[in-house]
């Protein structure tokens, strides 16, 4: 970044882990991230980095392989991935969430089986809920598991999937009885398995170095030692997932916003107009105020949400706030960064269009804003 982020963890060992985080960001990330955003290409390898230097599985317990980090330092770990590439800091999250149904409600028996794989580096997950029919109304999710010799055979096809294609595994929530919500199950798959594939990828506006593709289940057997939790207790392991994936957003978005102002903060002061930086403008630098102010505010709604969780308290309502604010504030920020820096913002030459068709992707995914508002309204309750 160029403007330095001062970072507040629980411990000396997560001080360490951002340099390596930062190094990596300098040495990995930021050289590729043009090229890669601009053919589509998804950077494989850099997961395979990540995962060698531990970054995958920070939030879980070190006997599984994961860090061990608290989500409040794991997340910085995302946001400050993001500032430097997106689609690799939404990567992480994504990853995160596919291994948290296992990491939190997999018997000791799955979670030595799968979880050291998973949180070391060598196998990248994908997170299966979303359908064509089943978007914000998850609960109408219609891919199917017939029960069938000791398993299940799975018909159907889910949409929108981060890392369609090119995950190793799948996180799959599916109906195994018509008894509503309480119908879904959760089942893990590995990528090879019969029957088993991802369409194209979706043509998209911005994270186009991460695939986004629909996945499709062609009586696809998964046999019951892969169910994840007991039958029916998807959907519930689902709304778990999201809560803390939404904090990844948060953070996501709190990176790109964090991007968008240190360019527009450089920019501005060595873009001369009229015989001075136009930084020293007052409708300008009251503009990159504003801007700063809003990432603080999100960084810090993110951060104490995230406090909320580790000392094990109800922080649900608390991640969608900072899942909103955050991901409008990062809407608002790289546009006005695109502002600051005029013509030079529209054209691809400069980062500030990518960061601001990046942002608005993180108005939608993992419960759109509108989702959001209805979370946090439906919480607000009369004081007696």
């Amino acid at each position: 970044m160029a403007l330095t982020v001062n970072r507040e963890f629980s411990s000396d060992a997560s001080d360490d882990l951002l340099r390596t985080v930062r190094e990596i960001c300098d040495n990995e990330l930021a050289p590729r991230v043009v090229e890669a955003e601009e053919s589509g290409t998804f950077p494989r390898e850099v997961f395979k980095t990540l995962g060698a230097a531990g970054l995958l599985g920070l939030p879980f317990p070190e006997r599984y392989g994961g860090g061990g980090l608290p989500l409040h330092d794991y997340l910085q770990m995302v946001e400050e991935l993001t500032s430097s590439w997106a689609s690799v800091g939404l990567g992480v999250s994504v990853h995160t969430l596919s291994c948290f149904p296992l990491a939190e409600y997999g018997t000791e028996a799955q979670r030595e089986r799968w979880l050291p794989t998973m949180l070391g580096g060598s196998a990248l997950g994908a997170y299966c809920l979303s359908e064509e029919g089943a978007g914000s109304d998850a609960a109408a999710l219609t891919t199917r598991g017939e029960a069938a010799d000791d398993g299940y055979r799975v018909n159907g096809v889910k949409s929108w999937i981060s890392h369609g294609g090119v995950a190793d595994y799948y996180v799959a929530m599916i109906r195994t009885s018509d008894d509503g919500a309480k119908g879904i199950s959760c089942v893990l798959l590995n990528a090879d398995t019969n029957g088993l594939y991802a369409r194209e990828p979706e043509r998209k506006l911005g994270f186009t170095a991460s695939p986004t593709a629909q996945v499709v289940f062609d009586d696809v057997f998964v046999t019951s030692d892969r169910l994840i939790g007991d039958e029916g207790q998807g959907f519930s392991i689902a709304l778990a997932a999201l809560d803390s994936g939404r904090l990844g957003m948060a953070a996501c978005a709190v990176g790109i916003a964090q991007a968008a102002l240190d360019l527009a903060v450089n920019y501005a002061h060595e873009r001369v107009q009229f015989g001075r930086p136009i930084a020293e403008f007052q409708g300008l630098s009251f503009l990159l105020a504003d801007m700063a102010t809003g990432i603080a505010a999100a960084r810090a709604l993110y951060l104490a949400a995230a406090r909320k969780r580790d000392r094990g308290e109800a922080f649900g309502t608390d991640a969608a706030m900072a899942k909103l604010f955050a991901t409008d504030m990062a809407m608002t920020v790289t546009t006005d960064a695109v502002q600051v820096l005029g013509g030079a913002g529209y054209v691809k030459d400069h980062p500030a269009e990518r960061y601001f068709r990046e942002a608005k992707a993180l108005q939608i995914v993992e419960g759109t804003n509108q989702i959001q508002r209805l979370v946090i309204g439906r919480a607000l309750k009369p004081h007696s």
